[in-house]
């Protein structure tokens, strides 16, 4: 693991599979504490836990797109009003192009 990204995949897959523990996570080399309830961790089960959690990153790409693609909340809230005074369906509109643009995934 050589960039920041990997080193945090790496801290949260040990959380996940270690939740209350103490240990730490320095130059990559997991320091496991004192803990008589839970056994570190082998790699293997790190690995699987940063690959199970980079598929999950993965799959929600489209909520990231989504998020920078929608009109600003005050964008939204004008659009709301004008649709309420004219009658038509701005706001509805612009959501459903960027869902159109970044569908979810089935």
């Amino acid at each position: 693991m050589s960039n920041i990204v990997e080193v945090n995949h790496r801290s949260k897959a040990i959380a996940n599979l270690t939740e209350g523990a103490n240990w730490s996570l320095t130059d990559n080399i997991l320091m496991w504490g004192v803990d008589n309830t839970q056994t570190q961790p082998t790699d293997t089960e790190i690995d699987a836990e940063v690959t199970r959690l980079q598929a999950e990153y993965d799959a929600n790409q489209y909520q990231r797109d989504r998020a920078e693609a929608y009109p600003s909340l005050t964008d939204q809230a004008d659009m709301a009003y004008w649709d309420r005074q004219n009658g038509t369906t701005t706001l509805d509109d612009a959501i459903q192009a960027v869902k159109d643009a970044y569908p979810k995934p089935i």
